[in-house]
């Protein structure tokens, strides 16, 4: 890619990113409190504590989706990433990760073991 297509799209990304910090620090915080009610609540013994932690959990997932503009801001960084592994000359690939199946990679074996 042209560097100046690069240089255009960083400009462009950070611009969207910075614009978006607010909600990402906001989205990050809330899933902090998402995390905090989860661990506590499957910690908690008592009825009354469960309900507590249930709740507080709720909130933070409330909270976690009235940040949803910051997925935006998430994919302003990613592609900021992609655009400064593109600019050193790194290779920039998004794929998925292929799990490989325990049971092909077993006939594979058995049909050397059995030449």
């Amino acid at each position: 890619m042209n560097k100046f297509w690069l240089i255009t799209l960083g400009i462009i990304a950070g611009i969207v990113a910075l614009s978006n910090l607010g909600p990402i620090i906001g989205l990050a915080v809330s899933l902090l409190v998402v995390y905090a009610g989860v661990h506590y609540y499957l910690r908690s013994i008592s009825a009354l504590a469960k309900f507590w932690w249930a709740f507080v959990g709720v909130l933070g997932g409330l909270a976690a989706i009235s940040n949803v503009p910051a997925l935006i801001g998430v994919a302003a960084l990613a592609a900021l990433w992609m655009i400064y592994r593109q600019w050193n000359g790194q290779s920039v690939s998004v794929t998925a990760v292929k799990e490989s199946d325990p049971f092909t990679n077993f006939e594979q074996q058995w049909n050397k073991l059995n030449k």
